[in-house]
């Protein structure tokens, strides 16, 4: 199994909706530009049958170095959150184990 990436989404619009594969590109890398702006502004971005991300804010906690042992603070963060859609999650509980990470 491959990764999906940026350039697969352009090739993918060259081929199955004839886009010159530098227009396909810049379509793929704004709309990338446009979640990044939403996030960075704390909006929520939702793409119905996929999922929202959001932006959550962790507070500071006290964490362990797993090599030394030796505790140390975790500063407070922001971390991007990722929950999927009733869609995906049941079309992807609905596929066997077989398929899945092959």
């Amino acid at each position: 199994m491959s990764n999906l990436i940026k350039a697969s989404l352009a090739q993918y619009l060259e081929d199955y909706i004839g886009l010159e594969l530098s227009v396909a590109m810049s379509i793929v890398e704004n709309f990338f530009e446009e979640i990044t702006l939403a996030l960075e502004k704390g909006e929520e971005v939702k793409l119905v049958g996929l999922g929202n991300f959001s932006v959550r804010q962790k507070k500071r906690r006290p964490g362990r170095n797993p090599k030394t042992g030796k505790p140390f603070a975790v500063s407070a963060r922001k971390v991007v959150s990722f929950s999927t859609s009733a869609t995906l999650r049941k079309k992807l509980n609905s596929l066997s184990l077989s398929h899945v990470g092959a």
